[in-house]
């Protein structure tokens, strides 16, 4: 993984072999960044995406495995009891057409990722809501 800092975008190459959340992390760990919104393509072969079924407040996971493109990974870096939390969705395509996304747990890439990371002055935390069992923007 390589990066620049542009003021308030970092430009991010995640290669080969690296996984998308972990890199990130790295990045916004280094750069200080407490709250972001980030944009990404490139190429995937190992990922797993969930979907949250709102009446069981619970996440179904699926995991892919091949040749992917991604077509599509947005999403925000927050912070949740102080530390980092990224809350991200990617949508994948295979040969044929066929796109699978929801959100992120993990991907590995298999060429490249090309990411740019959009960062908000201040820090925006999370707290986790019983009512609907998801970690939601806690605005004071």
């Amino acid at each position: 993984m390589e990066y620049k800092r542009f003021n308030d975008k970092v430009y991010l190459r995640i290669d080969k072999g690296e996984e998308v959340l972990t890199e990130l992390e790295k990045v916004c760990m280094a750069e200080n960044i407490t709250l972001a919104y980030v944009s990404a393509l490139g190429a995937t072969g190992d990922f797993t995406v969930g979907v949250f079924k709102t009446a069981e407040k619970k996440y179904y996971a699926n995991s892919f495995k091949g040749d992917y493109e991604i077509v599509s990974l947005t999403g925000t870096v927050t912070t949740k009891d102080g530390n980092f939390y990224a809350h991200l969705h990617m949508s994948a395509g295979d040969a044929g057409g066929n796109v699978f996304g929801g959100h992120l747990n993990r991907a590995v890439i298999s060429a490249t990722c090309e990411m740019v990371i959009f960062i908000t002055d201040g820090k925006l935390e999370r707290q986790y809501s019983e009512s609907i069992g998801l970690n939601l923007f806690k605005f004071d």
